[in-house]
Formats: structure tokens, sequence, C-alpha cells
């Protein structure tokens, strides 16, 4: 049997983001149903048969991409599973991750090309700015990357940089898929980003990245094969992605980023700041954009189900995927990200250090794993180690119900304490920061000795 791609399957007719009922199919309720099983059906044997990951497809000549998949009515039971995705940390495989972004607006756009909406390519750019002027910040989720490291001991810094607009006005070539009238697969968006960037003698590394972004209408393929291809087209299957390109300079980071204001199944159509650009930003530009800074070759922090850091918040839950909403913008439209005082709603991000999706970087509470010595006089006076994580400057320390005496911050994973008086006996030793306050365990208990007589 042949192996059965996403983009061969039929369209049955996809709800929208929001549960709102078929979009667009105009079958009737019998129909639609055998339409959604041969949909299912399809799609499942085209996931399982790639013997990738449901978000990470392995493409000819050894070539990755991570994309972010539509909400349909079959995705959500085929890619969500939220309980398991909070559940498993991602894990380092040993690829390096991007210590500093800048970040490129790549405009593909031939004369001739269909417009872009009103206000979008200014409100992509602004967006840029506007995370390059909170970076370094814990405002919003751009924040939760930092905690990945890589073998080299880099960290994945929220350290972001505009490098400015490029506009490419070269022809478009040949259709090279077939599932939209200007279709081109990702083999030919690398060409012609390479020829530019080539070109143009830009930065060809592991701290800039280039968002392909296309005008409407302009749709992508994985492969002219396989045709599983961007939202917007008839074999629907990703939003956008990210990938990776080895050139004799160094290598280029790049995501796929096709227009997806109002496009169902990536665009919520809230809208908070009122501007196009918001649903390319929420319909995968800022998921690839986090998921690129973490694990920019496909090659470092995935769990063990190929899952990034994106991928296992993009549940199709609201309260997981976006979290609590911080307010409601003029048009009524929920916000979760306040970036340089824009406001903006789109997906958050994994977070390790507490196993679950995060707006922002929130630091898990600390842990006590050693203290050593267990013991002192009741007296008080005795100087312990506490061994653990999360341990900050200003944070508490206490013997059962009393405080030390003294508290030294060495290192996030070490604290000193002086003991205080107290009666004889065994005493949990707790440490408590802004986050919380660590468990009591028996390796984190402290004996006060009687005095011998």
């Amino acid at each position: 049997m042949g192996r059965a791609g996403v983009g061969m399957c039929p369209d049955a007719g996809r709800k929208d983001y929001r549960g709102n009922g078929p979009a667009r199919s105009g079958v009737g309720a019998a129909a639609t149903r055998l339409a959604l099983a041969a949909l299912a059906a399809c799609l499942l044997l085209g996931l399982t048969a790639s013997g990738a990951s449901a978000v990470v497809r392995h493409l000819s000549a050894g070539r990755k991409v991570s994309y972010q998949p539509i909400h349909t009515v079959l995705a959500q039971p085929l890619f969500a599973s939220p309980a398991a995705k909070k559940q498993k940390p991602l894990l380092y495989h040993g690829g390096p991750i991007m210590p500093a972004n800048t970040n490129y607006a790549f405009y593909w756009a031939p004369p001739g090309s269909p417009p872009y909406a009103a206000h979008y390519q200014e409100g992509i750019d602004l967006y840029f700015e506007r995370l390059a002027h909170d970076s370094g910040g814990r405002q919003n989720v751009d924040s939760v990357a930092t905690q990945y490291g890589d073998a080299a001991g880099e960290h994945a810094n929220y350290n972001s940089t505009f490098g400015g607009v490029l506009i490419d006005t070269n022809p478009y070539p040949p259709n090279g898929c077939t599932a939209a009238p200007t279709c081109l697969t990702d083999e030919q968006l690398q060409a012609e980003l390479e020829s530019y960037v080539k070109a143009h003698k830009l930065p060809t590394d592991l701290t800039h990245e280039y968002f392909i972004l296309t005008p409407p209408g302009i749709e992508s393929c994985f492969e002219a094969a396989s045709l599983s291809c961007s939202a917007g087209s008839s074999s629907g299957a990703y939003c956008a992605y990210h990938s990776d390109i080895t050139v004799n300079t160094g290598v280029i980071i790049y995501a796929d980023d096709p227009y997806t204001y109002q496009v169902e199944g990536c665009d919520t159509g809230e809208h908070p700041s009122e501007n196009p650009a918001e649903g390319t930003i929420q319909g995968g530009l800022s998921h690839e954009h986090n998921e690129s800074i973490t694990d920019p070759e496909i090659s470092a922090w995935t769990d063990a189900e190929g899952w990034e850091n994106g991928d296992k918040c993009r549940t199709f839950e609201p309260a997981s995927e976006f979290g609590t909403p911080l307010g409601n913008a003029t048009d009524g439209a929920p916000y979760n990200q306040v970036v340089d005082g824009g406001l903006y709603y789109y997906q958050q991000e994994f977070s390790n250090e507490t196993l679950s999706c995060q707006q922002r970087l929130t630091p898990a509470a600390p842990t006590v794993k050693k203290v050593s010595p267990k013991n002192g006089p009741a007296a008080g006076g005795t100087t312990i180690t506490l061994t653990g994580a999360g341990f900050e400057a200003g944070a508490g320390v206490r013997f059962g119900a009393q405080a030390a005496r003294e508290v030294k911050f060495v290192s996030p994973t070490t604290l000193e304490a002086v003991s205080p008086e107290a009666a004889p006996g065994k005493v949990p030793v707790t440490v408590s920061t802004a986050y919380g306050t660590s468990e009591a365990s028996r390796k984190s208990s402290f004996t006060f000795k009687k005095a011998k007589k």
C-alpha cells in the first residue's frame, strides 16, 4: 500500500476554531458524518504511516519541518492530549538553541500578487519591534523559553531584535504543488530564501531568523507528493512551520507563515489590537518563533513523543492553550499578552519547570533535596547548607514554624541558613520564594538535639 499523505484526504468541511459548526460545508448531516469518518481514517493513516510524530515531518533529502496543526473537528482528538502533554517534560537531544534572535519580516510579493490587508504588514513589523522593546523581561511568553539551554552552555535568552523588513519582488516559480492556484513547496521556499540571503549578504547563523510572509491566496505544501499543505489550500494541514537550511556559510533558520488572517482553523477571530496581522501572529508566527528559539534545527528540545514547546500548548482548549485572559480590549476581544503596551491573544508556551503551559515565565516553587548537617543543638546557631532548586535572593527559610536566624543566598541551587532556638525534635526545613514554598520531606528535615547534662 502506498503512503497516504494528509493532503490526499477529502475535504470534510472544517469547523471554525471556536467550534461553531461546519465551515462552508453545504452537505447534510449524514453526508457530513460520512465525510468526517473518511477524512479521519485518511488523516490518521497519513500521520502514522510517516513514522514521525504528528508535528515533525521527515521530508526528502533528510529535511525536517515542525508545524502548527490547524484546528479541525479531527485535529482535536489526533493532536491534542492536554493531560499527556502537561505531564511529560521536554527532553534535551543534544542540538543547539538560539542564544539570541534577530527577526526579519520577509515579504515575498511579486508585482500583481494579491494585496495584504490594510495595515497587515505594519502590524507584523510593529509586533517584532515590540518584542524587541520588551526583550530581557518577563512580560510575555518569550520569557518562558529562557529555561532551555544546550550542550555549549548557551540558553534561549529573551534577547530579541527586529532586523527589519525584507521585500522580495521576484516572481513565483511554476507551481510545485496543486492544492491552490499559487502553490509553493518547501523546497521552492528554501531556494528563494537562500538565493535572497546570499544576494544581499544577510546573516546565516543561529542568532537570526527569517519569517516568510506571503500574501493571501499564496499557499504552500511540504512536498508535491504528500500535499500536506497550508490551511488556506484545499489540503489544509498546518497554519505555519519552521525549519533550517544548511548553507556553506552556516545555517538559515526560517519559518513559513502563510497568510492566515480570517483563515479557519488558524485565526480565532479574537484581535484585541484590531489589526489583521494578529491572525498570522496567533495563527503560527508566535508558535514557530518560540519553537525556533528552543529547537532551531529540530534536534534540541522535544518530549518523548516529538512535541516541541509550542506543540505541547496547541491543545485547542482555551484554558490550556491561551490561559486566563488578562482582560478585554475595547472591542470586547480577550487578551493574554501585553507586549510594549500592545494587546495580543495567542498561545502559551510549555515550561519544564512547572510542567504546564504559561503566558509568561513563572518559575516553580523551590525544592529542597538535601540539608547538611541534619542536626544541631536546640539552642540554635547551626549553619546548614540547603541544596535544591528554585532558590533566589530574598528567599526565606523556616525550621518547622520558626524562621531561620540568618539566610545567605549562594546560588539558585544552594542556600545557607542559621538555625533558631527550638524545642528538641525533628522538624521540616522549608524554603519560600515569591513562587511558593518547598514541600516538607524526610530529605529536608533537621533535628534539634537536647543539650547534654
